[in-house]
């Protein structure tokens, strides 16, 4: 009984030994997790102000900076949010608010569905020239979007798409569909392939397969791509300003923000609050579907 009790010395020294390297390598990251941290900092920064700002009335801006608010953090009289009640009444962008909104949420679903059916069909359906037609769409992923504009809108002008939500809905989706029929078709097509010849043996349509199986299966790359293409649209100017020109009634909050610093470039206190407002939909998207993120970009690159 006394012999089994006793602990063997070469079990005690290689336990002591395993505790060695994880203190070492935590003290060896010490500086890389800092660093990451003031990286951080500098990065969000920017932001800081940016928010402190659109809080402050005009003459405390010109005055002094947005830093010695933070000398006292608990004088909440220096702030007040007359800046965002006056962007969102007495400037318009209220309603460019939910333009934008119009805006990029068809043309977000629009391309997800499209490039989605498209990403299977490459994949996973034989049809001759499939890698042809996936070849060309990659190849489109480097043509300069400036080289569209004025042909799309002779044609938007013929048609009487120019200024039209219709209009914009296309443009973004045919600008978005070479980069997410890419990223969707690495992903689909590095799904097992087992699970797609099970359910075609099983008498399972095309159809059915891509809604019962691909669909569910491809959430990351969708949400992925998703974060991509509503983020550029939402905060798209270029493309906005060419279709959509001086039509008020359909202009996003883009749009608004460069009349803001075009007409009212001396107010900074209604430019930092109506940048922020711009801000807030992408941010709130981008932490929802965060967790989606990385799984998405990561997809198809590495198989087995």
């Amino acid at each position: 009984m006394t012999s089994k009790n006793i602990t063997n010395p070469k079990q005690v020294k290689t336990r002591q030994s395993g505790k060695k390297p994880k203190f070492t390598n935590l003290i060896a990251k010490t500086p890389v997790h800092i660093a990451v941290v003031l990286i951080a900092l500098i990065w969000t920064l920017p932001t800081v102000g940016l928010l402190i700002s659109s809080f402050r009335p005009s003459a405390d801006l010109l005055e002094t900076g947005w830093w010695t608010v933070l000398l006292h953090p608990f004088e909440l009289t220096k702030l007040h949010l007359g800046n965002y009640g006056e962007v969102l009444g007495s400037e318009g962008m209220g309603q460019t608010f939910l333009n934008s909104l119009i805006i990029s949420i068809p043309a977000t679903i629009i391309p997800i569905a499209i490039a989605t059916f498209a990403a299977y069909a490459l994949a996973w359906m034989r049809f001759p020239g499939r890698q042809l037609i996936f070849m060309v769409i990659v190849g489109l992923m480097v043509v300069p979007l400036q080289m569209t504009l004025i042909p799309v809108l002779r044609t938007y002008n013929d048609l009487g798409l120019a200024g039209s939500f219709l209009g914009v809905w296309l443009a973004h989706t045919g600008y978005g569909l070479p980069l997410g029929i890419y990223l969707l078709r690495n992903y689909i097509g590095s799904l097992p392939a087992d699970l797609i010849e099970a359910a075609s043996m099983d008498g399972a349509s095309h159809l059915k397969i891509f809604t019962r199986v691909i669909v569910p299966l491809s959430t990351p790359a969708i949400a992925s791509f998703a974060v991509f293409q509503f983020l550029w649209v939402w905060n798209d100017l270029l493309v906005a300003l060419v279709y959509l020109g001086g039509n008020q009634d359909v202009a996003p909050i883009t749009l608004t923000l460069r009349n803001l610093v075009g007409d009212r470039g001396q107010d900074w206190h209604l430019l930092t609050a109506g940048a922020f407002i711009s801000m807030i939909v992408p941010l709130v998207v981008f932490f929802a579907l965060q967790k989606y993120f990385v799984r998405g970009l990561l997809a198809g690159s590495v198989k087995g």
